[in-house]
C-alpha cells in the first residue's frame, strides 16, 4: 500500500509545531503512523503533509461545527436536500459512524432484529468458512497498526466475528476476498462489530448488489457501464482503451471491488464512502469519472497495452487526489449529469451483454 500517498489522514501543525489531529491532541511531528493506524513510509514528506492539513484543518473544524448544530444531540437524521449538501461536504469522525448508519438503513436493521448479530457468532459454524477467512486475516491491512496481534485491543478478532456472522447471514455470499479490507475499514470507523456487521450488510445487500456473489456479476457488469459512460463522456479515452484492446477489468476491478481502500489516500477514500452509504452505487462512479477525466490527456498518451495499465495506475497518486475537499468538490462538476435512471439502464445492458457472452 503506498502510504506516501496517505497525505491527508486527519493533522495539521499545532503553534508549537507538532503534528495535530482532527480531535485536538498535538503529536510529535515524526510520528510514523497516521490517526487511522496506517505505517507512513520512510519516504512520507511531512512538510507537504502539514501545509496542505493546515488548509483542510479549518475545513474540518467548520463542517464540525455545522453537523454538531444539525445534530443537535440525536441519534437519528432525517434524509433531506440540506442533509445531503452536508455529507457531500464530509462527516467529521465523531459522527460519522452515526451518520453512514442512519443514511445507509443499516441503524433501521440493527433495530429490527435485535441479537441477530450475536446468534450468528453463536451458531455452529461452517468450517470451510472459517479457513477461508482465517486464511486472510493477517493480510488485511498488515501497515496498520491496530491489526497487529502485539496491539490492544488488536482488531483482527472483531475482523474475524465480523467476517464469520456475515458469512453466515448471507450464506450466497459467504466469504469472497476483498470483503477483509472493506471490513476492516469499517471497524477503523465505527470501532463497533455490530456496526460494522450492519454497514456490511447495507453494502453488499442493498448498495452493491451482486458484488461479491460467486459469479460477481454485479461488479463485471458495473465496469463495462463505466466503459459505456466514458464512451460518452471521454470518447477520446475510450477510443485509447479500444486502440490496445484494453479491458476495463484490467484498471479498474481493485476501484470497484475495494471501494478505493488501497488505491486513494484514506481520508479521500472516508469522503466517498460517506457519499456513497448516502447516495449509493452510482458515487463509485463519479469518482472514477474524475479520475479519467482529470487525467486524459495522459492516457491517451499510451502507446501499448502495458502503457495503459502504468498510466491508471499513476493517475490514483498525487495532489488531486491528496488533496480531499477540493477532489470531492470536482467529482460532483466533472463527469456532468448522472441520474441513478441512467446507471440502471446502462446496467441492464451490459448485464445482458455479459450473460450471452458466458452462456
Amino acid at each position: 500500500m503506498e502510504k506516501d500517498k496517505r497525505a491527508t489522514g486527519g493533522r495539521t501543525r499545532s503553534p508549537d509545531g507538532r503534528a495535530r489531529s482532527p480531535d485536538g491532541r498535538a503529536q510529535d511531528r515524526v510520528n510514523s503512523v497516521d490517526p487511522y493506524g496506517f505505517q507512513r513510509s520512510k519516504h512520507f514528506d511531512y512538510e507537504s503533509y502539514e501545509e496542505l492539513m493546515s488548509e483542510y484543518l479549518v475545513v474540518l473544524t467548520r463542517r464540525s461545527i455545522k453537523w454538531s448544530k444539525l445534530l443537535k444531540g440525536q441519534s437519528k437524521v432525517q434524509r433531506n436536500v440540506k442533509l445531503k449538501r452536508y455529507v457531500r461536504k464530509g462527516i467529521p469522525n465523531e459522527h460519522r459512524a452515526l451518520v453512514w448508519m442512519a443514511t445507509s438503513g443499516a441503524q433501521d436493521q440493527l433495530e429490527k432484529n435485535p441479537g441477530h448479530y450475536q446468534a450468528l457468532l453463536g451458531a455452529q459454524h461452517d468450517p470451510k468458512l472459517v479457513e477461508t477467512i482465517c486464511t486472510d486475516l493477517n493480510r488485511t491491512f498488515p501497515d496498520n497498526v491496530q491489526f497487529r496481534k502485539t496491539s490492544n485491543p488488536c482488531l483482527q478478532k472483531a475482523l474475524y466475528n465480523v467476517l464469520l456472522a456475515y458469512g453466515h447471514h448471507d450464506p450466497a455470499v459467504g466469504y469472497c476476498q476483498g470483503m477483509n479490507f472493506i471490513a476492516g475499514y469499517l471497524l477503523i470507523v465505527t470501532k463497533d462489530e455490530e456496526k460494522s456487521f450492519w454497514l456490511m450488510d447495507a453494502l453488499l445487500g442493498r448498495i452493491l448488489p451482486d458484488y461479491y456473489t460467486p459469479s460477481m456479476m454485479g461488479l463485471k457488469t458495473d465496469q463495462e457501464v463505466l466503459g459505456e459512460l466514458v464512451k460518452v463522456k471521454l470518447p477520446g479515452v475510450w477510443q485509447t482503451m479500444m486502440d490496445h484492446n484494453v479491458m476495463w477489468t484490467l484498471v479498474v476491478s481493485r476501484w470497484f471491488i475495494c471501494l478505493f481502500i488501497d488505491v486513494l489516500p484514506v481520508e479521500t477514500v472516508l469522503r466517498i464512502w460517506d457519499c456513497l452509504f448516502y447516495e449509493g452505487s452510482k458515487i463509485l462512479f463519479r469518482v472514477a469519472l474524475s479520475l479519467i477525466h482529470h487525467n486524459q490527456a495522459l492516457i491517451q498518451q499510451a502507446r501499448s497495452l502495458p502503457d495503459v495499465c502504468q498510466n491508471f495506475k499513476q493517475i490514483t497518486h498525487g495532489p488531486v487526489v491528496e488533496e480531499c475537499h477540493t477532489f470531492m468538490q470536482k467529482i460532483f462538476i466533472e463527469p456532468g449529469s448522472l441520474s441513478m435512471a441512467t446507471v440502471t439502464k446502462l446496467r441492464a445492458t451490459c448485464r445482458s451483454r455479459l450473460v450471452a457472452e458466458e452462456s
